[in-house]
């Protein structure tokens, strides 16, 4: 009785997808390192945008995927470990480049905020639901770009509005598409592992 109701309590609100692997240090230092690599090798998914020194990436989809599922403070330390890996000289950021003297570094801390932000919706589950989901990468795009555009603005000597029409306008599109496959990934894992509970 006892083995069969420990997978229900695991499905409970406060859960995020990562509390579903039996619990321990090993296991969190696992998911934390994962995490950074994860949103490394997306990093690298890469496109230049004409006009814009920051290229589309794979990079923000994965570190909202990475808080979502990890919560907010294995996400935030993915995140962390990213950043501090990126700037120490791992060639990880977009297009294999690292440390903080570029202009796109701006966006590499926004995310370490918004994988927290996601992480702690998750845990409050707006990761459960299409709608929630598109909620949740919505808000964390924006605190992506809260903290990127301005850095881009004051990285380059440009106004803000040209920061906003070279480092936001052009990644709204695939903003839309990336919230569109998180909103049908991380639902669909919860019922997944509500089958197999």
């Amino acid at each position: 009785m006892s083995i069969a109701a420990a997978p229900v309590r695991s499905l409970r609100p406060g859960t995020v997808l990562a509390d579903l692997i039996p619990a321990s240090r090993a296991r969190d230092i696992a998911l934390v390192v994962g995490g950074a690599a994860l949103t490394g090798l997306a990093a690298q998914i890469s496109v230049p945008v004409p006009g814009s020194p920051v290229p589309v990436s794979g990079q923000t989809f994965a570190a909202l995927l990475v808080g979502t599922a990890l919560g907010a403070r294995r996400g935030f330390l993915a995140l962390a470990l990213y950043a501090v890996a990126g700037t120490a000289g791992v060639p990880w950021f977009a297009q294999a480049t690292s440390g903080y003297g570029m202009p796109s570094f701006g966006y590499v801390l926004g995310m370490l905020l918004a994988a927290t932000v996601v992480g702690a919706l998750a845990r409050r589950g707006a990761d459960r639901s299409v709608l929630r989901t598109a909620g949740a990468m919505a808000l964390g795009s924006a605190v992506v770009y809260a903290v990127g555009v301005p850095y881009l603005a004051l990285a380059t000597g440009m106004t803000f509005g040209q920061a906003v029409a070279a480092g936001l306008t052009p990644f709204l599109v695939g903003d839309v598409l990336k919230a569109a496959l998180a909103m049908g990934v991380l639902p669909a894992a919860w019922k997944l592992a509500g089958r197999k509970g």
